[in-house]
């Protein structure tokens, strides 16, 4: 078997995608599913390393490593297994987990057996409850106890409210259980390797999945309190798959890439494991904590140069982080250095480069995209722009007409970010009934095209430039946080009247959130005690907000409805009048331009103001500057 050469056309830079697309997408020839990646690659190259899954930074040099061929050999087992235990096309298997071994080829074998819903063991037990009994999921593979006991108190909630009555455990990188599983009241409990390890590796014995079935349901940070379900096709994965893999033409099947990210994000799964498994490339998988393991930045280029590490995909938080590590090994591997997820402060794009000589590949894309929707080139800068929209994607500019449609904008009109094509998902769950999942767009399929909820403008050459957001997600260091958790948490307070939380600019987390109210009459309380209290009653850690102001009215639109950008405005100026402190020349006001926070900044001393803008810079806020001496 030969690698099919219609897969990869000539993709280096912007100049290349009219004649990508001349070549309709049904004759690329591309896999059905995502099963059918992994058959191809173990067809392929059998004896080539696939993944080397880090038990942890610290020891880095002791990976476990599988070929493609026995990486499908267990995803079959384990979804031969998930049949004969009734998993159906249908079924949705949750996985809820850290980064290990063992939930790569479970993520892969609940995609080839049924429906995968891996699911983010930092939110509130009541969230996942929720997200579960909306999605019909009966079957959870999880961490064992002793990997991660904050996950297996989940599971054990999810069993006593009756959720899950099947519980598969996952053991630590590397290990094996030692002892039986523990007994739960209301499931069946077992280590899902040793109940798989009795069946057939060779084959599975199911039909494999169509194209146009459900592949896996990801939860995103959503508009309403519990976080929304979107539906991936695996048309949906396969194709994005192929996008990402086909614009990293300066990697080859010897190149190995690097992923941190954890599996229930969709950049981890898309980016860093189906992409590669195109092209037949090795991954190495960090340990649990990902990006979150300290031992991991204090290796990380050790890292880079024992494997020869040639591409990486992060957010900002992790480079502005890297660029502070001493490089102390040889990096001339790396190649492509992925960042995307939230926007990309100045100074941590010009500390990484000068640091590291690696220049810093923006990417946009979302959940309901399935993952990425553009890609910058690193030989061919656009300053400002997130990268080009990727083949057969369609991105525009448009506004509302005020019938429920909506108007293509000319290019460089900002309005809201749209995007059509074989990417964007099949809707979100709603439910179950007799015929399995029921999908909604809920607003955000219009024609077939999905609203984005960012603003931004779109140029000849079909690059993407952001200007802000029109809904209200706060982007923690890549984490999706709902808005309205926060502020139901504030509200759930006798002296809180109303509550609007958004995101404040900062350095390690790009945003954080930050909660503004107004108090009931009669009423005093501090901002401490409020931000206490928000952060004993929201519901994830991520969520607490940093500080709540007190005010006397929160501004609302001309039609009085809640109009949030002034409060974003103002907490990226509290922000930098704090960072700002050792000039006391330096005055900042906050206003709203263009759709989006900005700040004006005067100094009255022309020598302070390489300080001031080295400080500005750390910041994805626009600023205007005036000097007067």
């Amino acid at each position: 078997m030969t690698d099919n050469c219609s897969l990869w056309p000539r993709y280096t830079g912007p100049d290349d995608l009219v004649a990508v697309e001349g070549v309709p997408l049904e004759h690329r020839e591309l896999p059905t599913s995502t099963y059918a990646i992994l058959e191809r690659a173990a067809a392929l190259w059998p004896e080539a390393t696939a993944v080397t899954v880090l038990p942890d930074a610290a020891r880095w040099e002791h990976g476990v490593s599988r070929t493609f061929a026995e990486l499908a050999a267990e995803v079959r087992r384990s979804a031969n297994f998930l049949r004969a235990i009734g998993v159906q096309r249908d079924s949705i298997v949750a996985l809820l987990c850290p980064n290990c071994d063992g939930l790569i080829s479970a993520t892969l074998a609940a995609q080839l057996a049924g429906i995968a819903a891996p699911v983010n063991s930092g939110l509130s037990a009541a969230h996942v409850a929720e997200l579960l009994d909306r999605s019909g999921a009966r079957t959870l593979i999880c961490a064992s106890p002793e990997f991660d006991p904050a996950s297996w108190d989940l599971a054990k909630s999810l069993v006593s409210s009756g959720v899950i009555d099947t519980v598969l455990l996952l053991s630590p990188t590397g290990t094996e259980p030692t002892e039986p599983a523990p007994a739960l009241h209301g499931a069946s409990v077992g280590y899902l390797a040793v109940m798989a390890s009795g069946y057939d590796g060779a084959v599975f014995d199911g039909q494999p999945p169509e194209a146009d079935d459900v592949a896996g349901i990801f939860h995103t940070g959503g508009t309403t309190g519990t976080p929304k379900l979107a539906a991936h096709t695996h048309a949906n994965e396969v194709v994005d798959a192929w996008m990402v893999a086909a614009a990293d033409t300066v990697l080859d099947h010897e190149s190995v890439a690097f992923a941190a990210l954890p599996l229930f994000h969709v950049n981890a799964l898309i980016v860093t494991l189906l992409a590669p498994m195109l092209r037949g490339q090795q991954v190495i998988w960090a340990g649990p904590l990902g990006y979150r393991d300290p031992h991991l930045y204090a290796n990380f280029w050790k890292i880079v140069q024992h494997h020869r590490i040639a591409a990486m995909s992060a957010v900002p938080t992790v480079y502005a982080v890297l660029a502070q590590c001493p490089v102390d090994a040889d990096v001339s591997s790396m190649k492509i250095a992925i960042v995307g997820a939230s926007a990309l402060p100045p100074a941590v794009r010009k500390d990484f480069e000068s640091a590291t000589g690696i220049t810093l590949v923006e990417g946009y894309g979302l959940t309901e995209a399935t993952c990425a929707s553009a890609r910058s080139f690193p030989d061919h800068p656009r300053p400002g722009s997130v990268g080009q929209r990727f083949p057969y994607q369609r991105i525009t500019a448009a506004r509302p007409d005020g019938q429920g449609r909506y108007e293509d904008l000319p290019s460089g009109e900002i309005g809201t970010l749209l995007i059509e094509g074989p990417t964007v998902f099949a809707g979100y769950v709603s439910g179950r009934d007799a015929h399995g999942l029921q999908l909604d767009g809920l607003g955000s399929l219009v024609d077939g095209r999905l609203d984005t909820g960012d603003l931004g403008w779109v140029d000849d050459d079909g690059f993407v430039y952001l200007t802000g957001r029109a809904k209200d997600l706060i982007i923690r260091g890549g984490h999706n946080i709902d808005p309205a958790q926060i502020e139901d948490a504030l509200l759930t307070h006798p002296a809180v009247a109303s509550a609007a939380a958004v995101g404040a600019p900062d350095v390690h987390s790009g945003e954080v959130p930050v909660a503004y109210v107004t108090l009931h009459p009669g009423f005093d309380v501090s901002s401490a005690e409020l931000a206490t209290w928000a952060a004993t009653e929201v519901g994830e850690r991520a969520a607490a907000p940093k500080s709540v102001t007190v005010l006397d009215a929160l501004p609302v639109t001309a039609i009085g409805k809640p109009y949030k950008l002034p409060l974003r405005a103002d907490a990226a100026r509290r922000v930098v009048v704090e960072a700002l402190a050792a000039h006391p020349d330096a005055t900042v006001e906050a206003h709203v331009e263009d759709g989006s926070p900005a700040l004006t900044v005067s100094i009255t001393n022309q020598e302070h103001w390489d300080d001031v803008d080295r400080v500005l810079s750390r910041y994805a806020v626009p600023y205007h500057v005036a000097i007067s001496d």
